[in-house]
C-alpha cells in the first residue's frame, strides 16, 4: 500500500482534501482524479441533473442512455434501477443491459418488483419480468451458464413465494432464457438452496459456486456448491467464518442446515457461529479474490454500527484470508461533511456497489451524499491493502444515490443508475473517454 498518495491539511479549519502528488491512474479509463466531492456543486436544478449530473475528470462524457421519460415503470414514484448487467457473450454480446427495480410493497398501488432490459442499440426500454411477489429486487448477474441471477432485499418478506411459502426473507431467482432469445424469459426458477436472505451482492467463481450475503447490520457472507455446474437446484451452502473470532485473518466455510437456510439462513449462520459484518451489500470477485462493500463497517471497532464503510477481501484459497482492502484513515481518508465554517473533506463513506474493470481495477460508489465513485489499485505488495484509492467522480444531485456501476464489452464506459434523483427521474448513463455509442457491434 503506498500510504504517500493522499495528505489532509494540518490546520484549524478543514479544507477539501487533496493529493499529496499529481497522479494519474493508467489503464482504458485513464484519468486524473476529481479535486473533491460535489459540495460546492450540489444543485437542484433538473436541467444540470438531468443531463450532466456527475462531476467526472476532463475528457471524459456522460450520457443517459434510459431513464423514466424511456420506461416508467412505477408512474409518480422514483423507478429505482438498481444493479445492471450487460450480456456477456454469444452473438449479442454488449447489447442488451439488464436492470432490477427495487421496489417494495409500501408503495401504493403495487405492481411487484421488475426486471427491466434496455437495448443498447436501438435505446428501447421494457419490462422483461415482472410479479406482484417481488420485493425490493436488488441483486443481479449473467451466469457463466447464460442465465441471469437476481434477488430480493428484504429482510422480513410481506409477500412470500407461491413455491417458497415458508421463507422468511428475500429470495434468490434464475432467468433462463428462450433460445437464442436474450430478449425473453422463457422460465423463471425460485432457488432457495442459496438462501432466504436479505440478498444483494452476487457472485460466481471458475468452478461455479456462488457466493451471496445478508444485508443486515449483522450480515454474513456465504458460498453455495452446487452438486453439478450450472444447477442451482441442488448443493450446500457454507457461511463464512474467520478463526479466532475476529474478523481478519484466516477464515473457514462453514456448511449449514440445509433445511434452516431454505426458512432463514440468518438463523442457520449464527447457529454456527457466523461471523458478522455491517451490512454487506455488493460483491465483485477479481481473479481468485472476492471483494464485499460494508457499508457501515467501522474496522477500528468491531461492534460499531454506524461506522464510515470498508471494502473486505476474501482470498478465495483452501484457506481463505479475510482482509480490509480499502479502509478509512489507512489508505483513504474519512470523510467529513461541509459546515457552515468549514468546507469539508472529501473522503470515503457509506461503500454500496462494486465492479471489475477490465484492467483488474475494483470501482467502488458510494450510497451517501455527495455519492461519489472511487477506484482502487490492486495490491501489489502483498500487504493486503489498495495501494492507492482515487477519486473518479462525484454525484451533484445530493438527493440521490449511484448504484450499478458495471464495465461490459467496452473498457472505456462505465455504466451507472442513478437512483431516488432529487429530480423524481432516475436514469442509467454511461460515463467514457471514447465514444457516447458503447456498442461495439
Amino acid at each position: 500500500m503506498n500510504k504517500s498518495t493522499w495528505a489532509l491539511p494540518v490546520c484549524a479549519v478543514l479544507t477539501t482534501w487533496v493529493y499529496a502528488e499529481a497522479v494519474l491512474v493508467d489503464g482504458p479509463m485513464s484519468f486524473k482524479p476529481i479535486a473533491a466531492s460535489a459540495y460546492e456543486q450540489t444543485t437542484t436544478d433538473p436541467r444540470i441533473l438531468d443531463s450532466e449530473p456527475w462531476v467526472i475528470p476532463k475528457g471524459f462524457t456522460q450520457h443517459i442512455i434510459a431513464d423514466e421519460r424511456h420506461l416508467d415503470i412505477y408512474p409518480g414514484s422514483n423507478d429505482l434501477p438498481d444493479m445492471n448487467t450487460v450480456n456477456e457473450t454469444g452473438k449479442h454480446a454488449g447489447r442488451y443491459l439488464y436492470r432490477t427495480h427495487e421496489v417494495r410493497p409500501d408503495l401504493a398501488p403495487y405492481a411487484g418488483g421488475a426486471v427491466s432490459i434496455v437495448d443498447l442499440q436501438t435505446g428501447k426500454a421494457d419490462i422483461l419480468a415482472q410479479r406482484h411477489d417481488w420485493e425490493g429486487l436488488d441483486g443481479l448477474v449473467w451466469t457463466p451458464w447464460q442465465t441471469l441471477l437476481f434477488a430480493e432485499e428484504t429482510i422480513s418478506a410481506a409477500l412470500p413465494d407461491p413455491e417458497a411459502p415458508d421463507a422468511e426473507s428475500g429470495m434468490l431467482y434464475e432467468i433462463i432464457f428462450a433460445k437464442n432469445d436474450p430478449t425473453t424469459a422463457a422460465e423463471i426458477k425460485v432457488r432457495p438452496m442459496l438462501g432466504s436472505l436479505s440478498h444483494e451482492g452476487i457472485e460466481i467463481d471458475d468452478e461455479g459456486n456462488v457466493y451471496v450475503i445478508d444485508e443486515t447490520k449483522t450480515g454474513s457472507i456465504y458460498k453455495f456448491v452446487p452438486h453439478t455446474y450450472g444447477d442451482l437446484s441442488r448443493g450446500q451452502l457454507y457461511v463464512l467464518r474467520v478463526k479466532n473470532g475476529v474478523k481478519t485473518g484466516e477464515a473457514e466455510w462453514i456448511a449449514l442446515d440445509m433445511n434452516q437456510v431454505q426458512v432463514n439462513a440468518r438463523v442457520a449462520a449464527q447457529a454456527v457461529g457466523a461471523t458478522p459484518f455491517c451490512r454487506p451489500e455488493d460483491l465483485e470477485r477479481i481473479e481468485h479474490t472476492l471483494f464485499a462493500a460494508l457499508t457501515c463497517e467501522d474496522a477500528n471497532d468491531p461492534i460499531n454500527t454506524n461506522g464510515p464503510g470498508a471494502i473486505l477481501a476474501i482470498k478465495l484459497a483452501a484457506i481463505p484470508i479475510v482482509s480490509y482492502f480499502v479502509q478509512p484513515g489507512v489508505n483513504v481518508p474519512y470523510e467529513v461533511k461541509p459546515t457552515s465554517t468549514a468546507i469539508g473533506v472529501t473522503g470515503f463513506m457509506r461503500p454500496d456497489n462494486l465492479a471489475r474493470s477490465p484492467d483488474g481495477k475494483l470501482w467502488i460508489v458510494e450510497d451517501n451524499p455527495n455519492s461519489d465513485i472511487w477506484v482502487a489499485l490492486p495490491d501489489e505488495d502483498g500487504d493486503g491493502f489498495s495501494d492507492g484509492v482515487y477519486l473518479f467522480a462525484s454525484l451533484k444531485d445530493a438527493a440521490a444515490e449511484g448504484t450499478g456501476i458495471y464495465f461490459g464489452k467496452d473498457p472505456h464506459t462505465l455504466f451507472v443508475n442513478i437512483q431516488h434523483s432529487g429530480t423524481g427521474n432516475d436514469k442509467t448513463m454511461i460515463i467514457t473517454n471514447k465514444r457516447l455509442d458503447p456498442v461495439g457491434e
